[in-house]
């Protein structure tokens, strides 16, 4: 596991039964459930920041349902040719990769952190040998060069934290949509589809791309499936309920999976 930090003065912090300290006498206590809350009051954006029970629910029932399961494995394939030591999700959600990860390289000591205390909760309850930590990826809760590979799945971060985080040497997952990536469902939501953000802007001079790849694939879902891959993503409140209804009665051929996963090397 990497070094964990405090997150008021930086100083590591060490563990005694179930409370974490540091040297100035900040400590933390662990939740029952087998979490450690390392994000401060005045660095959360909201008071329940993260996914809404309602998204997390709809996210566990697809991701569970083994839709993207052809994404985790190639996410367990690029991270463990290193064979990491420690490896660090951040934005890990219910947990969904962060397990199969952990399964997949067992050598390794894996940590996931969310900023949705709900997320991380489900987390626990996936895997009980996992380091949960909820906390924000602009504000890692973990020492300088103590992370031998970092995973980020369709949430943000942060270029300055990755590189302070990251050991010399250490890689750097990022998995985003590509264009095409439900292409067919945007376009029964919406009047018009807009342009998918590229997945990496102003690329840090430390960091080079090792591999960069598109995964596709097709997907076909009942009618309870695709209620979930539109509960699970801002669609489901961006997009007006009656197209939802609509296209949940009528079905939808033609959904693709498109993903886009970049490696970068410390």
């Amino acid at each position: 596991m990497p070094q964990l930090i405090c997150p008021h003065c930086h100083l590591p912090l060490t563990a005694s039964d179930r409370t974490w300290s540091c040297s100035n006498g900040h400590s933390y206590d662990q939740a029952r459930q087998g979490y450690l809350n390392l994000l401060l009051v005045q660095h959360k954006n909201s008071r329940q920041p993260g996914d809404t029970p309602t998204m997390l629910a709809h996210r566990q029932a697809f991701l569970d349902g083994g839709y993207y399961q052809p994404v985790s494995d190639r996410v367990n394939e690029l991270l463990g040719t290193e064979d990491p030591r420690s490896i660090l999700d951040m934005g890990c959600g219910e947990g969904y990769y962060t397990d199969r990860l952990a399964r997949a390289i067992p050598t390794a000591d894996c940590a996931g952190l969310d900023i949705s205390k709900e997320a991380i909760i489900k987390a626990c309850r996936r895997n009980r040998g996992i380091r949960w930590l909820v906390g924000s990826s602009a504000r890692l809760p973990v020492a300088d060069a103590s992370v031998d590979a970092a995973l980020c799945i369709f949430s943000p971060w942060s270029w300055q934290e990755c590189l302070r985080v990251l050991r010399p040497g250490g890689r750097l997952l990022l998995v985003g949509p590509h264009a095409d990536h439900l292409l067919s469902l945007r376009q029964q939501l919406y009047d018009s589809v807009h342009d998918t953000p590229e997945l990496i802007r102003n690329l840090p001079p430390e960091l080079q791309i090792v591999d960069d790849q598109v995964l596709r694939y097709p997907l076909e879902l009942s009618a309870e499936a695709l209620a979930d891959l539109i509960g699970m993503t801002p669609h489901g409140w961006r997009s007006r309920p009656e197209r939802q209804q609509a296209l949940l009665e009528s079905g939808l051929s033609g959904l693709e999976v498109v993903m886009r996963l970049v490696l970068l090397q410390r």
